[in-house]
């Protein structure tokens, strides 16, 4: 070979080995295609996850109607340059809100009150969350950031057939229960393939890009917002808006298998009820030992450790701003293993009997996020129901949420999802109501290992907890950990198990004979995973059965521009 193309050779492969070096992983796991392209561009661009999370978050408001919205709230779980923080953009319960806001003269509660009415609407969080998030860790440019959900609002997307299908789905089941919500003026028409633009919602971005928070809190937002509330019994004022502030929490950390886990703390009770679950299993290692993956033996000891579990979350989770949550003491080495010596390894325990131990939203949506320098980004953010009451505002074009009916309407009475609350919970003006969301960090080293988190209201908590006892304990793949088979139980219904998408015939037989009743659910999560494995390599996997796309890449030092 002649001395000048050996050169040549040497140089290229020499370009190609230095290019490979300096280029490095980073993964996205987004509940759909179009967050996934723009997390990416983000990044690409030279964002970091952070930027890239509060992109995602407004393109979901348009392509993701169902559970992203500019009106509901979320959580955001941040590690960034080695420290963790938490932001609580949840939504809270208006100034005119009240114990007995959702009862009869009788004190009964009145049958879809809190889900299908104006006043089920909390004020909403989301784009407050963004706005704190983006002003204390963000790289690029808001109105950049921004610009990518404007131009899918204004030019359209296509319409993806699992959208189509819960749209008609809801469609369906409000037409007997109401009359006063305006879903179907702008969601009751989406076809499967057809392009669906947001020509209102479009103009509300605009301005939220130009203006950030303050035209949704007190701007032209603002102002439909609260009229349409007035106009229609709704609770929302502008002085609620104009009040609303997102909150900077401590993320609960707690120890399980050599790890940290780092998740939501209250007044989600997915963190606290996540790490009991870990410890309480690792209490009971002996009794798994040997066990099949979803045998029936299995899922029953499942069972008896969520139930109390659960039991705790009723008694006393709620906001840690109105009452003072027992948070060491139920993740105590010591009350964790008297909990786990409380299940009944073959027989099923009376819920009656199982009680709080201490001695004194089904639609939703979370992406995953880590970047090139390691900053990983765990959002779950939510309306409560798919499309939250049905309400749009219009002339802003957003939905509204339904997350008043996340508080105890009665302490002692379930909510939509089944789950009992208790004083803790009651409704209350200012206070933040609730929930299961479980956006979630798992550390070594501090190192990020893991970054998860899911939809489905109480399944929330038991998805992501069965996600790292598949990934860690059965050295599954970070696909196979979230699409396996799921249980769920929280104590009550009673001895009630459910199931998705299947469950094996034998298993079924046998937890029958025991004395469950075990039935398939219809929502059970859509989990969004990214996994960095030993070598350091990264996977990402979201959850077969939802519309997501995870993507792992690298990024080399010379940018490029999502705006292109």
């Amino acid at each position: 070979m002649p001395s000048y193309r050996l050169k040549f050779v040497i140089f290229f492969f020499t370009l190609l080995s230095f290019s490979s070096l300096h280029a490095k992983p980073a993964a996205v796991a987004m509940p759909d295609s179009y967050s996934a392209e723009v997390a990416q561009s983000v990044l690409q661009a030279g964002g970091n996850a952070i930027d890239a999370a509060v992109a995602v978050g407004f393109v979901l408001a348009v392509t993701y109607p169902e559970a992203g919205n500019l009106g509901g709230g979320g959580f955001m779980l941040i590690h960034h340059q080695g420290e963790n923080n938490f932001l609580d953009f949840r939504e809270t319960a208006p100034a005119q809100a009240h114990r007995d806001l959702f009862l009869d003269e009788k004190g009964e509660v009145l049958p879809y009150q809190s889900l299908l009415s104006y006043q089920a609407s909390g004020v909403p969080g989301s784009v407050m969350g963004y706005w704190q998030a983006h002003q204390r860790y963000g790289k690029l440019e808001w109105s950049r950031l921004v610009e990518p959900a404007i131009k899918l609002a204004e030019q359209g997307f296509e319409v993806h057939p699992k959208l189509a299908e819960t749209a008609r789905w809801y469609q369906g089941w409000t037409a007997d229960k109401t009359d006063v919500i305006n879903f179907s003026d702008y969601f009751g028409d989406l076809h499967p393939g057809e392009t669906f633009k947001q020509p209102e919602l479009a103009n509300t971005l605009r301005r939220i890009a130009q203006q950030g928070y303050k035209d949704f809190y007190h701007g032209e937002t603002a102002r439909y917002l609260s009229q349409q509330m007035q106009q229609n019994q709704g609770l929302i004022r502008l002085e609620d808006l104009a009040a609303y502030q997102a909150v900077w929490r401590k993320p609960l950390v707690g120890e399980w298998q050599g790890r940290q886990i780092v998740s939501a703390p209250p007044p989600s009770s997915g963190g606290l009820a996540l790490i009991q679950l870990l410890n309480i299993k690792q209490h009971l290692a002996h009794e798994f030992e040997g066990l099949a993956h979803n045998s029936p033996e299995y899922i029953h000891l499942l069972a008896e450790i969520m139930k109390r579990v659960y039991a705790d979350r009723a008694a006393y989770l709620g906001d840690p701003d109105f009452y003072q949550v027992p948070v060491e003491a139920l993740l105590d080495k010591d009350y964790l293993l008297q909990r786990a010596q409380q299940v009944n390894p073959t027989r099923i325990s009376d819920s009656q009997g199982v009680q709080p131990g201490l001695k004194e939203s089904e639609q939703t949506t979370h992406y995953s996020i880590i970047d090139t320098e390691g900053n990983a980004v765990s959002t779950t953010i939510t309306l409560n129901m798919p499309f939250g009451n049905g309400v749009v505002i219009e002339g802003a074009g957003f939905l509204m949420n339904n997350q008043m009916d996340d508080f105890s309407a009665k302490p002692g009475v379930a909510n939509l999802y089944g789950v009992v609350g208790g004083e803790a919970n009651a409704i209350e003006a200012n206070k933040r109501m609730l929930s299961s969301m479980s956006p979630t960090l798992v550390l070594k080293q501090n190192q990020v290992q893991q970054v998860l988190g899911t939809p489905g209201g109480s399944t929330i908590i038991t998805s992501v907890f069965q996600a790292l006892v598949n990934l860690i304990e059965f050295e599954m793949d970070a696909q196979q950990a979230i699409d396996v088979e799921r249980i769920h139980h929280q104590l009550w219904p009673e001895d009630h198990i459910g199931f998705h998408p299947t469950l094996a015939a034998d298993s079924l037989n046998q937890l029958e004979s025991m004395g469950y009743t075990v039935e398939q659910r219809r929502f059970f999560g859509d989990l969004q995973l990214i996994h960095s494995q030993s070598n350091g390599e990264l996977s990402a996997a979201s959850d077969h059965r939802g519309r997501g796309e995870s993507r792992v890449f690298t990024i080399p030092n010379k940018k490029t521009s999502f705006d292109d």
